[in-house]
């Protein structure tokens, strides 16, 4: 049996009931500048090698403001990793998002996982040290309400426990090692109970009938097809 886990999960998808749909694995939050050119281009490769789906933004354009394709993204995403460097905070854009992200955390359950990438945990929470330099200029000519909102966003992403790059011998240990972790967060196994989920039985029935489940004639092989990133493995 082959089943067309595109077009299902299309029609899946048509009931507002229904569990959200993620376009990317993860989403990155990072300051070019500290690590596109090393770190974040292993970061990538290993997650395209294994199959993790995500968002590349090196077709938007960098302002001021954080871009509304931006915002999007990171509510299509399932994970948003943040990288913090020691420049993340020179630059509103990276803490825009990251007051998006942990909206997203509170408001639909996004997964957050932190590297902390030449950084001290307790810099990030108290904006201190050169983190905390580097966080104040950016401040200059900000609102307090814009000041209060990063700072508090700061504060929050810090207190999320990540990998601190100071603890690994190497960075390609610990790639793998967050690899590891966003296939398992990704593969955690998805809620059973269907109990209030209008318009769902329809198609779970229409998945059974395609699968004959009443046959006695051995085992059943069972393919599932579509592009990557559309949950054929949750």
């Amino acid at each position: 049996v082959m089943l067309n886990f595109s077009s299902y999960s299309s029609l899946m998808a048509s009931s507002s009931s229904l569990p959200r749909t993620w376009r990317y694995s993860v989403f990155a939050s990072f300051h070019g500048p500290d690590v596109r050119k090393s770190f974040l281009s292993h970061f990538r490769k290993q997650f395209i090698v294994n199959g993790i789906t995500i968002f590349d933004d090196q077709g938007i354009e960098r302002s001021h403001n954080i871009v509304p394709s931006l915002t999007k993204a990171i509510k299509e995403s399932r994970i948003s990793i943040v990288i913090l460097s020691k420049n993340y905070a020179s630059s509103g854009w990276c803490l825009d998002e990251l007051v998006e992200i942990l909206k997203c955390k509170e408001d639909i359950g996004q997964i957050v996982m932190t590297i902390f990438y030449g950084v001290e945990p307790s810099d990030v929470r108290k904006q201190r040290g050169d983190f905390g330099k580097v966080f104040r200029e950016t401040c200059r000519r900000k609102t307090e309400e814009e000041r209060q909102r990063w700072s508090q966003a700061l504060k929050d992403v810090g207190n999320i426990a990540g990998e601190h790059l100071l603890n690994w011998d190497n960075e390609a240990t610990m790639i793998e090692k967050i690899v590891r972790d966003v296939l398992d967060k990704l593969n955690a196994t998805p809620s059973r109970d269907f109990n209030g989920m209008v318009g769902l039985e329809a198609h779970l029935e229409k998945m059974q009938s395609l699968l004959h489940l009443d046959d006695e004639d051995g085992a059943l092989i069972v393919g599932i097809c579509g592009p990557a990133g559309i949950g054929k493995t949750t």
